[in-house]
């Protein structure tokens, strides 16, 4: 029983609608209430003495966006910039800076993944030390185990001030 209350407020906290994405042939959620909008790949402004995971910068309606190519960022040292390439723009915690916006480049976009109708299970404690920091949980689908990452974690450091 106790189990069992622990397991529904874990599941609780992670309820809601996630947009679902590729890297590398593998899928990641991600929560829509961060997702501001969805762009196909173009080259962004590069910007000097950067990590290799910053492509650059976009000016996005007036706004100047930071990119980060999360294949880099997840190991994928070679990506290849297809016609399903997408740039997801995100709003991310800046801290005492606020909310910023963060394109994140993916191989692609899949569905809106509503988490009321499936399990969202905790992820193992052993991703500690693997980028565990990153994870929300992680929801098995039929074909598909799909993880779902935090974006304020994966992407602390890339608002503006800490890419400057």
């Amino acid at each position: 029983m106790m189990q069992a209350q622990v397991a529904d407020s874990v599941n609780k906290g992670r309820e809601g609608q996630y947009l679902t994405f590729y890297l590398g042939g593998k899928a990641f959620g991600v929560d829509i209430l961060k997702v501001q909008e969805i762009r196909g790949w173009e080259p962004v402004r590069e910007l000097p003495d950067s990590p290799p995971d910053l492509k650059g910068v976009l000016d996005l309606r007036g706004t100047i966006v930071p990119i980060v190519d999360l294949r880099t960022r997840f190991g994928d040292h070679d990506p290849v910039y297809e016609p399903t390439t997408v740039v997801i723009i995100v709003s991310v915690d800046g801290g005492d800076s606020g909310q910023q916006l963060i394109g994140m480049v993916v191989d692609g976009v899949s569905d809106v993944l509503d988490t009321t109708r499936v399990e969202v299970k905790a992820p193992p404690s052993s991703a500690a030390g693997i980028g565990g920091q990153y994870l929300i949980g992680m929801v098995s689908l039929e074909k598909e185990m799909v993880v779902l990452v935090d974006v304020d974690s994966i992407l602390a450091g890339q608002v503006p001030g800490g890419i400057f």
